[in-house]
């Protein structure tokens, strides 16, 4: 088994399209009013979106994206408009991490975590 992608909800799908074109991801699927689908440009993952009616309540929920290139990143979004809620910094479960908010309301947050991401010290045997 293996993840296709994640859908979150758009409130706007015109703001929400142009906000992750212009983080880098590539868009392959158009089907305005309601539906848009991106690539990753590192990897084979995907998501989406999807128009809703009121925007995301405070779920928990965060769509992670790994970034080989974090500090450097997030400086290039500053510096063409991007907000982050929460600068770069380095977390207690080894990852780098900073966050910010889409459109919508979505939590995004671009980490760096290398080995770490799916092998950190407290990982338990299979």
């Amino acid at each position: 088994m293996n993840l296709n992608q994640v859908t979150l909800p758009a409130c706007n799908y015109e703001d929400s399209v142009a906000f992750y074109r212009r983080m880098g991801f590539t868009q392959i699927v158009h089907s305005p009013p309601r539906y848009a689908r991106f690539e990753c440009p590192d990897g084979d993952a995907t998501f989406s979106i999807h128009l809703v009616d009121s925007a995301a309540v405070a779920s928990g929920f965060v769509t992670y994206f790994e970034c080989d290139d974090l500090d450097a990143r997030v400086h290039d979004l500053k510096s063409r408009g991007f907000v982050f809620t929460k600068d770069v910094a380095d977390e207690r479960w080894l990852w780098r991490e900073a966050r910010l908010l889409d459109p919508s309301g979505n939590v995004i947050c671009l980490f760096h975590a290398g080995e770490n991401r799916k092998n950190p010290p407290w990982r338990i045997s299979a």
